[in-house]
């Protein structure tokens, strides 16, 4: 997929008002004149960006079929203004909304890796209560749904407790980077008030979850989980024997895209005229 935009620049959009104002970053690939497939939109993990192997390779994927494509980074992430320590579930899901809003496609394939599936979730409910763009379908790379209640707050050891309560924040070793991650109180609170695993989650479209068997960040048994909560979608669930957490292995890569291209047919094919 190397039919990249070289000269493609990131757009930036203000996102909130006064001291809560931040320069959201976007790459937007345009569609082909006449191509009405939907636009794919990436969604990065937890201190992802839209410059990752993913990201990159999706958006190469809609230069090949010709289809848009939308990249941004959260506050705090990537070009973006803003600053992590801000970073919450709300926040990043606000600027994931007023990207959408302001491009303005008639429908979207959500891809969500980790925490970008979470934000996928609570998009899929947002843009459904709010309007917007008709959801034609998921992708979700090992999706991290609910993981400070579910897979961080469960296994908080007395230090990190205390840090929290005295620091407002704890560290914690990445496998990924030289720098510690860092979660907040706020990010950890916040993560209490979206969640999606306590009922019924109803996206209204086909859903593709990439799940890798040895991950040590979010267990296959999640995906599971998150799977028993979407009984009324038309699910897919893809288990990579072994397969990490990232999944950007050319082999991971090819399944992905391969999942992205059966969701753009399937929405072509509904709305073609019985």
């Amino acid at each position: 997929m190397s039919d990249q935009m070289p000269d493609a620049q990131p757009q930036f959009l203000t996102v909130g008002e006064g001291e809560a104002a931040r320069e959201i970053a976007m790459i937007v690939r345009p569609a082909q004149a006449g191509n009405g497939a939907p636009t794919l939109v990436w969604l990065s993990g937890y201190r992802s960006d839209m410059s990752g192997t993913k990201a990159v390779e999706l958006d190469g994927l809609a230069a090949e079929l010709g289809v848009a494509c939308i990249r941004l980074d959260y506050s705090g992430h990537g070009l973006s203004g803003g600053s992590f320590g801000d970073g919450t579930i709300s926040r990043w899901l606000e600027e994931a909304l007023a990207v959408i809003h302001h491009i303005a496609p008639d429908r979207v394939i959500l891809v969500g890796s980790s925490m970008g599936g979470w934000i996928a979730l609570r998009l899929a409910q947002e843009l459904a209560r709010q309007g917007g763009p008709k959801l034609a379908g998921m992708v979700l790379i090992a999706p991290a749904p609910d993981f400070t209640s579910e897979l961080i707050e469960p296994n908080l050891k007395a230090k990190e407790r205390k840090s929290l309560t005295e620091r407002g924040y704890f560290e914690e070793r990445s496998p990924y980077s030289p720098e510690p991650n860092i979660y907040t109180r706020a990010l950890i609170e916040d993560g209490r008030a979206n969640r999606v695993l306590d009922g019924i989650i109803e996206t209204g479209c086909p859903v593709h979850i990439l799940q890798g068997m040895k991950d040590p960040d979010v267990p296959h048994a999640h995906a599971m989980k998150l799977v028993e909560h979407l009984p009324a979608d038309d699910v897919v669930l893809t288990f990579i024997r072994d397969g990490d957490h990232r999944l950007s292995r050319p082999g991971d890569i090819a399944l992905l895209l391969s999942a992205v291209k059966g969701i753009i047919r399937s929405s072509t094919n509904r709305q073609m005229p019985a």
